[in-house]
């Protein structure tokens, strides 16, 4: 068929960013009825190619796999458009929810409803950890990967992209006696590929270059570590949610515990990929430096530090893509990545857990210790409500979410 009109284009992927709640898995459900079935843009087989490829790299496969479909339709100007508006709503979103938390969220009623919230997200990340946990853990080799990882980062305090970095190494390595399947190279000019990468490289540095030079300290160091956490981000977002908290919270001193928890929890209520929690910890994390004006800037420089990598991959490797599924040997790392991030977030779900039921919580050097005096019966009834809705009942993440926060400012009122 002809490629379909930019306008056409620019409705459908306005319309799936609009309604992309719910997660990568409800995401790429969304993006598969829409340009698959009911547009017949793409092919079955072109579409799950293009997940396979997004799955291979850093960021948020959602968005991703949406930049390659307009890519794929209409070049860059399709690709631009279609990444663009699945980010770009909830974008808006987190910015005005950012704005409101950082400016009301001392108010004790506002505190009550994250009780709640906090709750949900600790179900949240637990059903996000069966959900990966049965499709990864095919065999004994992936459990115990699993374990190790877990016990790297949680005892040991491993960083996670070594982590991340030994699993694909494990995984490319266990690969080694499968045979490759023998594909030309797509006709696609070096010169090109190698333009793309300085057009799109340049673009990703130059806002941190201008940081630099103005003395910006603060903003530098923000715009670096996203960087850094864009080049790792493998395994969704709550893989390296424990990675960024450790360093937004332990090392930088940015946010509290509390307040990247709740972060999490507005992120969860809105449309786009759930890596947007990033702009609400760039934003968090201006305000307490510079008010409302440096809020805005940091979350702005968040945001493109974050996702000009998802271009700057999508329309380098695209042209490639028949080429690098041929390889096994990359499937074996992503393999490898999968099963390690199991207890990658293992490790978030019980640093969360401990935080939201229990008062204090101090560090050891074998990993996160609470205070058992410091016990909330309250906080973990809510918990297993939340568990029990998510897991038993099957409701939607938002319902969740909304329904505790409701449970919790009303608890508050009446007590």
């Amino acid at each position: 068929m002809s490629a379909p009109p930019l306008s056409e284009i620019f409705r459908s992927f306005l319309r799936i960013g609009l309604l992309s709640f719910g997660g990568p898995a409800a995401q790429i459900s969304m993006m598969h009825a829409e340009l698959v079935e009911r547009r017949g843009w793409l092919e079955e087989r072109q579409f799950l190619g293009a997940l396979s490829f997004c799955m291979l790299l850093p960021g948020p496969e959602a968005m991703q796999l949406a930049t390659y479909a307009g890519w794929r339709l209409r070049g860059v100007p399709g690709g631009l458009i279609a990444g663009l508006l699945f980010v770009v709503p909830g974008a808006l979103v987190i910015l005005a929810l950012g704005l409101g938390y950082a400016l009301y969220g001392g108010v004790p009623l506002v505190q009550a409803l994250f009780v709640g919230i906090k709750a949900a997200v600790v179900a949240i990340v637990l059903q996000a950890l069966l959900n990966l946990a049965r499709k990864a853990l095919t065999d004994r080799a992936s459990w115990v990967l699993a374990g190790l990882a877990f016990v790297a980062m949680f005892v040991l305090s491993v960083p996670f992209p070594i982590i991340i970095a030994a699993a694909a190494l494990w995984g490319y390595l266990s690969a080694r006696g499968e045979a490759e399947t023998a594909i030309p190279m797509p006709a696609v000019p070096l010169r090109g590929t190698l333009m793309t990468v300085v057009i799109w490289g340049t673009l990703w540095a130059a806002p941190v270059l201008v940081a630099w030079s103005a003395g910006a300290t603060f903003l530098t160091d923000l715009a670096l570590f996203f960087s850094k956490l864009a080049v790792v981000t493998f395994g969704g977002a709550y893989a390296v949610l424990a990675y960024m908290t450790e360093t937004v919270v332990v090392t930088k001193g940015w946010l509290s515990t509390a307040q990247m928890i709740d972060a999490l929890g507005l992120a969860e209520t809105t449309p786009g990929p759930l890596i947007l929690v990033t702009e609400f910890v760039g934003l968090l994390a201006g305000y307490a430096q510079g008010g409302v004006g440096m809020a805005v800037l940091a979350a702005l420089l968040t945001l493109w530090v974050t996702f000009t990598p998802c271009f700057l991959w999508i329309f380098t490797g695209a042209p490639y893509i028949e080429r690098i599924l041929a390889r096994p040997r990359l499937k074996g790392a992503l393999a490898g990545i999968s099963a390690a991030v199991v207890g990658v977030i293992l490790n978030l779900s019980v640093w969360f857990a401990l935080h939201v039921l229990f008062g204090r919580v101090r560090e050891t050097a074998f990993g996160p210790v609470p205070d058992w005096g410091t016990f909330s019966p309250l906080s973990l009834g809510f918990v297993l409500l939340a568990a029990a809705l998510l897991l038993g009942a099957r409701l939607s993440m938002v319902r969740v979410l909304g329904l505790l926060a409701v449970l919790a400012g009303a608890w508050h009122l009446l007590i």
